[in-house]
């Protein structure tokens, strides 16, 4: 896991012990009650990537009304008391991705889309697809298929949109990292070539793109959210704020940032090995 790497290597700097902790799957009520056990230890602070941003903002508005900077990464709870997010520009990365897939339907097609409905990064991602979707007339958002935080329920899902027959599809939206396997694979088997414009840089997605199943993906920086957050979170340690319930945003003079944006590239056939060396 590339985010637990880059926490591990900013913990082995600075010498400091992190711990990484929460639900196995998708499940956005453990999550929150896991973040409201580790806030009840008052840790030095915690990284938090979240589910569910209504379910986990009064949690998280808690922990920084008791002195606990809480920074969020991956996934935002934009509405909450967090001090500040670090990861992806969903919208900028969905945008890419559309644009490369106008490029290759022409700017003509029906596009159907694999996410979990309701994951606040993801829904950022596909308003980023629409916006780019709806500049082109001849394109169409036609279908959306909810994961349910169950990356290998994309095969049934992409098997079921495509049996659909009506409206036909041309391109498949992956909006999170391991659909892109699944949905691979039943293009393979039912020997389907489309485009797919998946997300992140994982070796199943990698070997998809190299075989022509997956036309590109755009691959995000998990290494750095986790690296970026626990510095920055050993930061508020080290210099501790007088308050962490000001009003950072509008502060002109605030020592923190609002978002912090790890970058995202596109990965196609032409530098697969760069993304290939880095996953080892």
């Amino acid at each position: 896991m590339q985010v637990a790497a880059g926490l591990n290597q900013a913990a082995g700097e600075l010498q400091v012990h992190v711990a990484l902790i929460g639900p196995e799957s998708y499940d956005p009520a453990m999550e929150n009650s896991e973040f409201q056990r580790i806030a009840s230890t008052k840790p030095a602070g915690i990284l938090v990537s979240v589910a569910d941003a209504k379910l986990m903002t009064p949690s998280i508005d808690a922990a920084i009304a008791q002195g606990i900077p809480v920074i969020t990464v991956d996934s935002d709870a934009e509405s909450s008391k967090r001090l500040f997010f670090v990861g992806t520009d969903n919208d900028d990365a969905a945008q890419m991705g559309a644009r490369l897939m106008a490029e290759k339907l022409q700017g003509e097609g029906n596009v159907a889309a694999l996410y979990t409905f309701g994951q606040p990064n993801l829904e950022q991602r596909l308003e980023g697809y629409k916006s780019v979707i709806a500049s082109h007339p001849k394109m169409k958002l036609v279908d959306t298929a909810d994961l349910k935080g169950d990356p290998t329920a994309a095969f049934d899902a992409a098997e079921s949109l495509l049996n659909k027959g009506k409206p036909k599809l041309d391109a498949f939206i992956l909006l999170e990292g391991q659909s892109g396997q699944q949905v691979a694979e039943i293009l393979k088997r039912d020997k389907k070539k489309m485009v797919v414009i998946a997300m992140d840089a994982l070796p199943p997605t990698l070997d998809a793109i190299e075989q022509g199943w997956i036309t590109a993906s755009v691959a995000q920086k998990p290494f750095t959210m986790g690296y970026m957050g626990l510095r920055m979170l050993a930061d508020l340690e080290l210099y501790k704020l007088p308050s962490l319930t000001v009003d950072f945003v509008r502060d002109p003079n605030s020592r923190l940032p609002r978002v912090v944006d790890t970058g995202s590239a596109m990965v196609d056939s032409t530098n697969l090995a760069v993304y290939r060396a880095a996953s080892k």
